[in-house]
């Protein structure tokens, strides 16, 4: 059988199984990363002609497909995000993105450096790789698509999470490149966290806020004032969603700032824009499909490379440590983060708990260890993979059921003012 054939005709029948999904989440609760995950499993078991599914082999595409489904579904997750922009009504993901989110690193780094004997280096990187919530395997706890006009802060919380912290993991991510590199060179660590601080933390950061709002409200004028008042430039297709979210993550690159940031704070820009403007749902819409299709690609090949060694420098300190970290550092980390918030234990609970760890995680490993050498970067690959699915398993088995339980008792179908926040 021919190669390239047998490949494009399973990821056609992948992507086409992903139009059922949905339906079958909510007829079982099982999500869609789990049945995809075990079918990735199953056809490299059964097919030998595929292409090798080991990100370590194939480091350029596992960087560029994992950066893809990472851009298209941050500007989709901003898109679905109904509630008004403000710093009062964003404060639980807020304190999502500070506190919990730096007691995560520091939790993970601090182990990975005395219990698995890890370098520094390996260590903080470790913790940057598992701090993020991903946008892309969190869509079972995430709010639905934009003016459901539903009230639920456990999905509302998850979804900004997910946006605000997949890119404001970056700075740490170099943090742990930058140690890397200065070990190797032996320079000194003032010089790297001064160079850390300057560049990484501030100037990239603000520079993606920058760019981020500057060019969100750009689109926005673009598709909702100058192509309404001329006839003859319409701007009325939602692919317009996936082509700006390209062209925010390129243009902010190029100018040495976080493209993840720019794509989140631009499409919370667009989506805060006429916020009862029906064009919202066109350009969600086609973000949604567009990620769903690379999901289930990228799943499969998740899937195939558990059986093809990814899992092989796995030992039972750093197992301990991943069930560790889903079932007690995220969830603590979260319950400390939101102490004081007038949310019902089992909010926080549930917020705390969801916090899924995949794809976002595999992108900045493959980054992190393409620009610096890393001692342990074959153990890391397979610690991380063995954290992702054991939340692919233990999230995906059991949020829909939970989610709706939540959603039953706290959410309130109450449309709220536009332009208004809670």
């Amino acid at each position: 059988m021919d190669s390239y054939i047998v490949t494009i005709t399973i990821i056609g029948i992948a992507a086409l199984g992903m139009a059922w999904m949905p339906s079958f989440t909510r007829k079982t609760g099982i999500s869609d990363s789990v049945v995809y995950v075990l079918l990735g499993i199953i056809v490299y078991e059964c097919l030998d002609i595929l292409p090798s599914p080991n990100p370590m082999v194939y480091e350029d595409f596992t960087i560029h497909v994992t950066e893809l489904v990472v851009v298209i579904s941050l500007m989709g997750t901003g898109l679905k995000i109904d509630r008004p922009f403000s710093f009062k009504s964003w404060q639980v993901p807020f304190r999502l993105l500070t506190v919990t989110m730096i007691l995560c690193i520091a939790s993970v780094a601090i182990l990975a450096y005395y219990f698995l004997k890890l370098d520094l280096a390996s260590s903080v990187l470790l913790g940057a790789v598992l701090a993020p919530t991903d946008p892309v395997l969190a869509s079972d706890v995430q709010v639905g698509p934009p003016m459901e006009e539903v009230k639920d802060e456990v999905r509302f919380s998850l979804t900004a999470e997910a946006g605000m912290n997949d890119g404001m993991a970056f700075p740490f991510t170099w943090l742990a490149i930058l140690l890397a590199a200065a070990g190797a060179a032996d320079s000194s660590f003032t010089s790297v966290f001064k160079e850390w601080l300057t560049i990484d933390l501030i100037y990239k950061i603000v520079c993606g806020l920058v760019m981020g709002l500057l060019m969100g409200r750009l689109l926005a004028f673009l598709i909702f004032n100058f192509s309404q008042k001329n006839k003859s430039i319409q701007l009325n297709d939602g692919f317009i969603a996936v082509a700006a979210s390209l062209a925010i993550f390129g243009i902010t690159e190029l100018v040495h700032g976080y493209g993840f940031v720019a794509v989140f704070v631009a499409s919370i820009t667009l989506r805060n824009y006429e916020l009862d403007n029906k064009f919202h749902k066109d350009l969600h819409s086609f973000s949604d499909q567009s990620e769903r299709i690379l999901v289930a690609v990228v799943l499969l090949i998740f899937g195939g490379s558990l059986v093809h060694g990814i899992l092989d420098y796995l030992t039972w300190q750093m197992a301990l440590l991943s069930v560790i970290f889903l079932l007690l550092i995220r969830p603590l980390s979260g319950l400390i983060g939101l102490l004081g918030t007038p949310l019902h234990l089992k909010e926080k609970l549930g917020i705390s708990f969801y916090g899924i760890r995949g794809i976002g995680s595999f992108y900045y490993l493959a980054f992190a260890l393409k620009e610096a050498s890393f001692p342990y970067g074959k153990e890391l690959w397979s610690m991380v993979a063995f954290i992702a699915l054991l939340s692919v398993v233990m999230h995906g088995l059991t949020a829909t059921r939970v989610m709706s339980k939540l959603e039953k008792r706290f959410s309130q179908n109450i449309p709220e003012e536009p332009g208004k926040p809670l």
